[in-house]
């Protein structure tokens, strides 16, 4: 039997192996540094509730990566957490994504959230490409010219420009971010991400606790 690090724990339990751990490092809390980066505190509209914000781009490989692990976490999410997703604009290429993101959401359609991925990664479909957009939503089912109407709209657009705000304000430098309680950021897709966000939610809530 040995003392395994946090990281190497949480690594063995991710691949639903069996490690020993000392106590000592099991009681350990998240770093700043090495866990997660403190960010200036954003406003959190979750009516009391943890916050979780998955700050992403449909053309990241590796948020792709993450989304499964993200669906089976969200099925098992605690109560006082809510999650969301905010798509992330560094770049001018990466609006097209985040307007697709947020007509899905105009038209109640965010269970195709994965589908959009696949068509990135799979399909190889170049989403940049309003006529391959209209194309897609028709295959998908949808009505494609109120689709391209509400993807070409005003008021996408200007979701798309608070997307951008949000993005300078959170201080997102890589994609997947995830966000906790507006200010534990966690970057990456490794399979400690998801072990990672619940012990920083359980970090979020203790801090919550002891500020009542």
């Amino acid at each position: 039997m040995f003392c395994a690090g946090r990281r190497a724990a949480l690594l063995a339990l991710a691949a639903g192996g069996v490690i020993a751990v000392c106590p000592a490092i099991a009681q350990q809390v998240p770093q700043p540094g090495s866990d997660y980066r403190l960010i200036q505190p954003q406003p959190v509209s979750a009516s009391g509730r943890i916050e979780v914000l998955d700050f992403f781009y449909y053309g990241c490989g590796y948020c792709n990566e993450l989304r499964p692990r993200l669906e089976s976490w969200q099925k098992r999410k605690p109560e006082d957490v809510v999650f969301r997703h905010m798509p992330v604009l560094r770049r001018e290429s990466w609006a097209p994504s985040a307007k697709l993101f947020f007509t899905l959401q105009a038209m109640n359609a965010e269970r195709l959230h994965g589908v959009a991925y696949a068509s990135y990664h799979e399909d190889d479909l170049d989403m940049r490409q309003e006529s391959v957009i209209a194309e897609w939503a028709s295959r998908q089912g949808m009505d494609a010219e109120k689709f391209m109407s509400i993807y070409r709209s005003d008021e996408t657009r200007q979701k798309v420009e608070r997307a951008r705000k949000i993005t300078a304000d959170y201080e997102i430098q890589a994609t997947p971010s995830l966000v906790v309680d507006g200010k534990y950021l966690i970057e990456g897709s490794t399979p400690e991400t998801i072990p990672l966000l619940d012990s920083v939610i359980q970090l979020a809530r203790e801090q919550r606790a002891a500020n009542k």
